[in-house]
């Protein structure tokens, strides 16, 4: 049974529809937002497990992409499906491996196959650069062996297969996009599993000690959220794009340095200190950026400018 309140398939006349699997998470949001003013139809899928909603209720089901009967009602009718509903924390996958695999594996299934029952234009698939480990190769390109060291990189590498058997058996048309380290406003700080810049940003406004991981001199590759949309948009709209793609800046900085910049940018004297390593952690990150490049895409949000617009909000 559908939950009360559920959208239903109609829409009106020259509304393009789009549904939004975990759309009222971080990035997800960032999408819905874009859509809504541009006018269009946003249905809105998120079990709020994160126990945070960035959408209005108006746009928004309650539920679970485990719920094939739901994604399948809701699927109706959609132009595109951007689907961002995971279970995404790398040490919570390691507690709850079989919990990840039902989440990220069997809703992207359900994904697949609500795409396939409607004829749905295209699938985008939010996936990760956790999917290369460890592997001492930079920068990381789409044609690496994967070496994923964590059952959510592991599912994630799950979804980018499935969704190129259903392009290749179902005709579903379908791109999966491996987002690097992405930030900016609306990521909660509060949650066990945050992500640095927000933590970072909370600590060092209230003048709290930061805390880093390990030594800090690991690297990541950190796009702006702002960018991470307009290469869903363009991945959405593009037939040329299909397989997978890097989605980063091609450019890295320590961990030690983020917490550093984000630290003067706010005038803060927050000491960092050091803990211990955690397991699932892969040590450096660096996008070869070059096949989205070949799209006509650029990122535009330089870190200074992208940090300055998170700490704004």
């Amino acid at each position: 049974m559908l939950p009360k309140g559920c959208p239903t398939a109609t829409k009106k006349p020259n509304l393009v529809k789009v549904l939004i699997t975990g759309g009222a998470g971080f990035i997800g949001s960032h999408i819905a937002h874009h859509f809504l003013q541009a006018g269009q139809e946003v249905v809105v899928l998120d079990s709020l497990r994160s126990g945070r909603c960035n959408v209005d209720q108006s746009i928004l089901t309650r539920g679970s992409v485990t719920d094939y009967e739901l994604v399948e009602h809701l699927a109706a009718g959609a132009r595109t499906i951007f689907h961002l509903a995971a279970l995404v924390s790398v040490p919570e996958s390691l507690e709850k491996p079989h919990e990840c695999v039902d989440i990220n594996v069997q809703g992207t299934l359900n994904v697949l196959r609500a795409a396939r029952r409607h004829g749905v234009g295209k699938v985008v698939l939010s996936s990760s650069a956790a999917i290369y480990g460890d592997d001492p190769e930079l920068p990381k390109h789409e044609n690496m062996r994967p070496a994923p060291k964590s059952p959510y990189a592991v599912t994630k590498l799950d979804g980018e297969y499935y969704l190129a058997m259903a392009a290749a058996e179902w005709g579903v048309a379908t791109v999966s996009l491996r987002y690097f380290n992405v930030y900016g406003p609306r990521q909660d700080p509060a949650s066990q599993y945050a992500a640095a810049v927000p933590i970072f940003v909370q600590r060092a406004r209230e003048g709290l000690p930061i805390t880093i991981f390990g030594d800090g001199e690991q690297t990541r590759d950190f796009i702006y959220v702002r960018d991470v949309v307009a290469a869903n948009l363009l991945a959405a709209e593009s037939p040329a794009m299909t397989g997978v793609y890097n989605v980063a800046r091609g450019e890295s900085l320590t961990i030690l340095e983020l917490a550093r910049n984000i630290r003067d940018l706010l005038g803060s004297c927050s000491p960092i200190v050091h803990g211990p390593e955690r397991p699932g952690d892969i040590r450096h990150s660096l996008a070869d950026i070059s096949r989205l490049l070949a799209t006509g895409f650029r990122p535009t949000v330089s870190l200074d400018e992208g940090l300055r617009e998170t700490l704004a909000q």
